[in-house]
């Protein structure tokens, strides 16, 4: 007999990343939701978890690149 070693999040889905739900402000371990309200995939939780201060700051560094 072999373990399960797959990560299936909450959701029974086999995807093991993880991923931000804009809607709901949660993050989810595989795509619990449509493509658009979802950000990621990420490698880990905290990474999910800061999506919106990551996007808001390479916004912030493209404005900057689109300035010069």
């Amino acid at each position: 007999m072999t373990a399960n070693t797959g990560n299936t999040g909450s959701n029974g889905n086999s995807d093991g990343s993880w991923y931000y739900d804009t809607s709901t402000g949660e993050v989810t371990q595989g795509k619990s939701s449509g493509w658009d309200s979802r950000m990621g995939p990420y490698d880990t939780k905290a990474e999910a978890e800061r999506a919106l201060t990551t996007a808001r700051k390479r916004t912030e560094a493209a404005d900057e690149w689109d300035e010069d």
